[in-house]
C-alpha cells in the first residue's frame, strides 16, 4: 500500500458518511479511480426518487429481523459499489482497468458487477463474511487487497 491508496481509502471513508442507510454500522463508501483520478463515487442508500430509510425512520431489514449478509433483495439501499458503477454508466465513464476503493469487502452481488464492469483491482478496509465473493475475484483474476494503514 502507498500514500495514494491511503488518500483514496480516506476518500471512500468520507463518501461513506453520505449514506442514507438507517442500519447501525452500515455506512459504506466506494470510489473508482484510474490514473490517480477519481472517476466516480458511491455510497449505500435508496435509489433516486425513493424515500430513504433515514427519512422513513427505520431499517426494513431490522424491522423484519433479517441477518446481515442474507436476503439482499429485502433492502431499500443500493450498495456503494453498485452506485459508483451506475454513476459511471450514467455519465458514460469507462471503468475498464480502474481500481475500486471501498470501506468494506464487496458482497457477491457487487463482485459480479465489479467483474463485468472491467475494474482490475479492489482495495477494501473492513472484511465481510462472504468467501464466495473472494472466490469469484480470484477466478476472474482481479487483484483484491485489504487496506493496511501506511505512515
Amino acid at each position: 500500500m502507498d500514500k495514494w491508496d491511503k488518500r483514496f481509502m480516506d476518500m471512500a471513508g468520507l463518501v461513506s458518511s453520505w449514506t442514507s442507510c438507517a442500519r447501525e454500522g452500515r455506512a459504506i463508501g466506494a470510489i473508482i479511480v484510474k490514473d490517480k483520478r477519481i472517476l466516480t463515487t458511491g455510497y449505500n442508500g435508496a435509489p433516486s426518487g425513493i424515500t430513504t430509510c433515514r427519512e422513513k425512520g427505520f431499517c426494513m431489514r431490522d424491522k423484519l429481523g433479517i441477518a446481515s449478509g442474507t436476503c439482499a433483495e429485502k433492502c431499500y439501499a443500493v450498495h456503494a459499489e453498485q452506485n459508483a458503477i451506475c454513476q459511471a454508466a450514467k455519465l458514460g465513464v469507462s471503468v475498464e482497468g480502474a481500481t475500486l476503493y471501498c470501506t468494506h469487502q464487496p458482497c457477491t452481488i457487487c463482485t459480479r458487477l465489479i467483474i463485468n464492469s472491467g475494474i482490475a483491482r479492489v482495495v477494501y478496509r473492513y472484511p465481510y463474511p462472504d468467501e464466495f465473493s473472494m472466490q469469484l475475484f480470484a477466478e476472474a483474476g482481479i487483484k483484491v487487497e485489504q487496506f493496511t494503514d501506511v505512515e
